[in-house]
């Protein structure tokens, strides 16, 4: 009679043969007939209790490694430019295994987060356990969640944060990653609908109790999937970094230069000086930190920068695109400090006209570092302490070259749009304390001018050297969003102009016709909304807004990877060093340009959904509370109001509007009602109730009580889903009404 095996002798055997590991291949192994299977399947149990073995379908692995072929998810690369991917499942109590993946030649390119099944190679001696070849590529893109978790009995439900988005996702016992009852969690989907109709996830991070106050901003930096930790590779690196030296720079710390910055801000990348020249006009220094000098191509600072993009900017916290050590200190531009910078000096005419421009790499001290209050204060005839040493040689020129731009600008006419900002104060602890709008100085319009300038002479010097970059891109609005602007403009009682070639000083006249008015700040945001999204690209096609041929971004390396790749051109052009464009930077600016347009976008909508849920918590207090504002924004589904008092947005759903049915009229952009024919429509004024204030989603919910100061009509009654039970029968009056406001709307 053949002997059973030891527990010992099973899992060597295992190891031994991960390619063939069910019981049939253990029982043949080991001679193993009859009822003698009935003892090798305790043993078997037993193993599998005692953790030391995993049963997946029919065969067994030991814990504590993975199997031959399994799928893993790309990473980005690390310091050394090696590729490492991690399992999708790991189950062992150890440490996860670190895992190379080693592609052949013929493999195709993947990015990070990409998935693939890899055959698996156990190596010892290494820094690493395994190492992966691809067998397949998995097209098929992972959804992603970021939500509530509700826990029971058998694991739990995941309740997403997204406004809009209400399904609801299973997690089975064995994936919760231990979360608790109402944790914000983050997870991925691993399996089709269950059984309850609800798609199967499993949770990969617990981000902890969302409704902490400084949970707002986590929750949409773990989102919107924006990397808000540096690898230690990069902080060892900057850390490494010393100050530059004056070797191969010019001297220009006698240049008067000064940063003026916001109050709060932590880093100072741009420095401005001015000089009146005899002829009226004036000479423009505008000095950029040298941030190319520090952040080399290849090096894992700069595959970091890459691949975060930009930095992304919150209430209560800064993701920067460099870590702290270079964006804070060696790269920034602060008070009395020697510092690198890339410089351009620029010659205006009298007519705030560029004259000419020329570039330089230098050293600069700035003399001061100046808030826009201060900098403003002082331009009014209010120095304080620190402005008033500066009056004669630094602030009154700065504003005669100001003026001078300003003459430049009027007859360039861009695109003057007057949107105020929202300034949302914290307290200490997190909570939202107030919601302000900020002022808006000429000293910001001064940096502003100073900035386009400098982009542009950039743009003109590379394109002049014929030099590979990346252009700031800003194409006209479509025939379409104009029509859409064209119908919000009258119904607000001002004209757009129609059928004309477009240009910004159109869209200016409508602007100032709005100016002053209850429609101002509608117009404004309407016409931002009719604008295409600007973007990178390595081919120039103008800048619409700016209403300028060429532009690129150089005024900001610190804070966005474009520029970076602008001052590494310039380098190379200008054959200042070894630290310019690599071939890689060439080959792949294209990708580049793409890459930084979507991380761009990608910080846009987490900083406005943080923006929402900040509003929605601050304004979660007054729920039940009466509200004036203006409708922004008509869809099928109801209508958007913009409230007065903080700017905030808010949804009327339909279902809630009167008691009678609505028609949707998109051309018109209204709401028709079918029994009363009253239209709801862009520009009104409206009383509303906050019905709902959700932070968790950043949702406001409100009930119209006044429409144009007058309160809602009754119409007819509502019957099943808010439908009126004449609703086919006012077809007819309802394509009366459309036609009627058509004929308004042309006079």
């Amino acid at each position: 009679m053949t002997q059973i095996p030891s527990k010992q002798q099973i899992m060597e055997w295992v190891e031994a043969h991960p390619d063939a590991n069910s019981k049939r291949d253990i029982a043949k192994a080991f001679g193993i007939k009859g009822a003698q299977r009935i003892e090798l399947k305790r043993l078997l149990k037993e193993l599998e209790a005692d953790g030391l073995l995993e049963r997946r379908r029919r065969h067994y692995l030991d814990a504590e490694k993975l199997p031959p072929v399994t799928v893993v998810e790309l990473l980005a690369p690390d310091g050394s430019g090696d590729l490492f991917v991690k399992p999708l499942e790991w189950r062992g109590e150890g440490p996860m295994p670190r895992i190379l993946y080693m592609p052949r030649g013929t493999d195709p390119a993947l990015g990070r987060g990409e998935r693939f099944l890899a055959r698996l190679a156990e190596v010892s001696g290494e820094d690493h356990h395994y190492q992966a070849r691809l067998i397949r590529r998995i097209t098929a893109s992972t959804q992603k969640i970021t939500g509530i978790f509700r826990a029971e009995s058998e694991g739990g439900r995941i309740m997403p944060i997204d406004k809009g988005q209400d399904r609801e996702w299973k997690v089975r016992a064995d994936a919760t990653m231990g979360a608790q009852n109402g944790e914000l969690v983050q997870a991925e989907q691993i399996g089709p609908k269950g059984r309850m109709g609800l798609p199967v996830a499993r949770i990969t991070e617990r981000l902890g109790d969302p409704s902490a106050p400084r949970s707002v901003s986590l929750i949409a930096i773990h989102q919107h999937g924006i990397p808000d930790e540096f690898p230690a590779k990069v902080i060892e690196e900057a850390e490494a970094r010393e100050a530059a030296t004056m070797k191969g720079r010019e001297d220009l710390r006698d240049l008067p230069l000064v940063t003026i910055d916001p109050s709060d801000a932590r880093d100072h990348d741009d420095a401005v000086a001015a000089f009146v020249e005899e002829d009226g006009g004036a000479t423009i220094w505008v000095a950029i930190a040298d941030v190319a000098y520090y952040v080399r191509p290849g090096s894992a600072l700069d595959r970091e920068a890459w691949t975060r993009g930009n930095s992304s900017y919150f209430p209560d916290r800064v993701v920067p695109m460099l870590p702290e050590a270079l964006s804070a200190d060696l790269c920034s531009l602060h008070e009395a400090v020697d510092r690198p910078v890339i410089a351009v000096r620029m010659r205006l005419g009298p007519d705030g006209q560029k004259i000419s421009h020329d570039f330089h790499r230098g050293m600069m001290n700035s003399r001061a570092s100046l808030s826009y209050e201060q900098a403003q204060a002082g331009a009014d005839g209010a120095p304080d302490n620190q402005t008033a040493p500066l009056m004669g040689d630094v602030i009154k020129p700065l504003w005669h070259a100001y003026d001078l731009l300003k003459s430049a600008r009027e007859r360039r006419q861009p695109l003057d749009l007057d949107l105020p900002e929202r300034r949302i104060e914290l307290t200490r602890d997190g909570r939202v304390k107030s919601v302000n709008f900020r002022e808006r100085f000429d000293a910001h319009r001064l940096i502003e001018e100073f900035m386009v300038l400098a982009n542009v002479a950039a743009a003109e010097e590379l394109a002049r050297r014929q030099r590979p970059l990346l252009f700031r891109v800003h194409e006209e609005p479509s025939q379409d969003k104009m029509e859409a602007l064209r119908e919000v403009a009258q119904a607000s009682g001002f004209a757009l102009a129609k059928g004309q070639v477009l240009h910004t000083s159109q869209l200016n006249r409508l602007l100032a016709q709005a100016e002053g008015t209850d429609f101002d700040e509608l117009i404004n945001i309407s016409t931002l909304r009719s604008m295409t999204q600007a973007y990178y690209h390595p081919e120039n096609f103008g800048h619409f807004g700016l209403a300028l041929k060429s532009y690129a971004h150089f005024t900001s390396p610190i804070r966005r990877y474009s520029d970076l790749i602008v001052h590494r051109a310039l380098i190379s052009a200008h054959g200042w060093g070894k630290d310019g464009l690599s071939e890689g930077d060439i080959e792949r600016m294209a990708e580049t340009a793409t890459h930084i347009s979507e991380t761009e976008r990608r910080s846009m909508a987490a900083e406005r959904d943080t923006t929402d849920r900040y509003l929605a918590a601050y304004l979660s207090d007054r729920v039940g509370s009466e509200m004036t504002g203006r409708i922004s924004g008509i869809q099928r589904f109801g209508a958007f109001i913009k409230l007065d008092e903080t700017g905030a947005d808010g949804l009327l759903p339909i279902r809630d509007i009167g008691r009678e049915y609505f028609h949707f009229d998109a051309d018109a952009q209204t709401l028709v009602g079918a029994d009363t024919g009253i239209q709801i429509g862009v520009g009104q004024r409206v009383t509303v109730r906050l019905a709902e204030a959700i932070p968790v989603t950043g949702g406001l919910t409100l009930e119209l009580l006044e429409l144009e100061g007058s309160a809602m009509p009754r119409g007819g009654r509502k019957g099943k889903r808010g439908m009126s039970p004449r609703r086919h029968a006012t077809k007819a009056r309802l394509a009366e009404v459309k036609r009627a406001a058509k004929r308004r709307r042309k006079k």
